[in-house]
């Protein structure tokens, strides 16, 4: 966070003395907030919390040194800069000793207290900053943990996924069956420190009669059957993210509502007229081209605008074949702990075989391949059943095959060229130009 988007909350009951900080403050371009207690002082922390506290030490309620204190068990790096016309340096050492930022004693100078804060809102900053950057090294580290593979792609769509997580951007996920759209809309939630519930609902899963009750909701007597009170979807996730799957499947009367849903952040349940306030991020999903399908007529052009507001694309395995080692071990390590097995020695042409299949269930199918694997009734079915590599062409198979290796060589020895390249036993100008020529990325 900037500097100058920080404030300064002023706590004195002295009226005189608060405005005076306070003008003095906005005269140097900060923004204030006043407080004339600590219980007030106390409601303004924890609404929107400041960049720096300035406090007087004598106040009606409680002291300066009990706000410090209650202070550091909400955040002990905020900044507090006490103010005293009773000090002395006994209470000067006792209130550093307490953790306080500073000491000003009356009176003082404006410029000097000006100063003071402006020095204390530079740590802030930085305070922040430094936050902030082991925050997004920490959800970058638990994306790769979720959304597994070093192709291209998925760097991409991680590195997006960090950078929009935080934001109240409605996202519109595109990605063929099985290739992961709901956890990509879980990893967003997660990632986007939004407080409430994660909500899934598959629009293309149920009857049209029942899509306007799921969503928004209904009072007693709405329709025949309708006995009791029950909240939508929309308002459970309330605070959260609403994950909206097979969105294409959606029938357009319910179109119209969920783009005044949009729009006007309120709601209304069936069979009542009162306006419900809602704040949920919506995530969007589908297999389909909307585009085609609103020029068609057969979807919203309004609602594919409102809700397209950033695409996440998502590779299918097929265009993504240096990952599906990788995602092979994890789904056999998940498998292997799920049904209480050992975990099978996976043999180098298996894994040519799984390399060379199409893979039209992407992830999904793989998994569930997996899940053959362990239990020992792979034989029989795809990929090891048949030879799938004859269905991509001789060039194909050896581009698929020599950019999984390569992944693999790179992922093994930490994305160093140099240690890759002896491993694979060539040089390392011809691993770069191949490395250019698979479209793999060498940074």
């Amino acid at each position: 966070m900037r500097q100058a988007e920080l404030k300064v909350l002023v706590v004195d009951d002295d009226p005189d003395m608060l405005l005076g900080c306070e003008q003095a403050f906005q005269l140097d371009g900060r923004a204030t907030m006043g407080a004339t207690s600590v219980e007030k002082a106390l409601k303004l922390i924890r609404s929107e919390l400041p960049g720096v506290i300035v406090t007087d030490i004598r106040l009606p309620d409680r002291d300066g040194l009990s706000l410090l204190a209650e202070i550091q068990t909400i955040d002990p790096d905020l900044p507090v800069i006490l103010i005293t016309g009773h000090g002395d340096v006994a209470l000067a050492v006792q209130v550093m000793k307490s953790g306080a930022y500073d000491f000003v004693e009356k009176p003082f100078l404006p410029e000097y207290l000006v100063d003071v804060v402006r020095r204390a809102l530079e740590k802030r900053a930085l305070t922040l900053e430094v936050r902030a950057l082991r925050h997004q090294l920490r959800d970058q580290n638990r994306l790769k943990e979720r959304i597994i593979g070093h192709s291209a792609g998925i760097d991409r769509l991680r590195r997006l996924i960090a950078e929009i997580a935080d934001t109240q951007a409605p996202v519109m996920i595109h990605g063929e069956t099985g290739t992961g759209k709901e956890l990509v809309a879980n990893c967003l939630h997660e990632a986007s420190g939004r407080r409430g519930r994660f909500v899934a609902i598959n629009c293309g899963g149920l009857p049209e009669s029942l899509v306007e009750s799921e969503l928004f909701g209904h009072e007693p007597g709405a329709f025949t059957g309708a006995t009791k009170r029950r909240i939508g979807k929309i308002e459970y996730a309330n605070g959260g993210t609403l994950f909206l799957d097979e969105v294409d499947s959606m029938p357009m009367s319910v179109q119209i509502k969920l783009l005044r849903v949009l729009q006007e952040r309120t709601l209304e349940r069936l069979g009542s007229n009162a306006a419900v306030p809602v704040d949920c991020r919506i995530v969007a999903a589908t297999k389909e081209d909307l585009v085609q399908m609103a020029e068609a007529g057969r979807f919203r052009a309004d609602l594919y605008y409102r809700l397209n507001v950033v695409t996440l694309k998502l590779p299918p395995l097929r265009q993504r074949r240096e990952d599906v080692r990788l995602l092979f071990e994890h789904f056999v390590q998940l498998s292997c702990a799920m049904h209480g097995r050992p975990a099978p020695e996976i043999h180098p042409a298996k894994f040519q075989q799984l390399i060379a299949h199409v893979w039209s269930g992407n992830v999904r199918e793989l998994r569930n391949v997996a899940d053959r694997f362990v239990l020992g009734i792979e034989m029989g079915f795809p990929p090891f059943a048949t030879a799938d590599a004859a269905l991509l062409s001789l060039p194909e198979a050896v581009d698929a095959f020599e950019r999984a290796m390569i992944a693999d060589a790179l992922r093994k020895h930490g994305m160093n060229l140099s240690q890759a390249a002896i491993a694979l036993q060539i040089p390392k100008t011809t691993l770069h130009d191949k490395m250019r020529k698979l479209g793999l990325g060498t940074e």
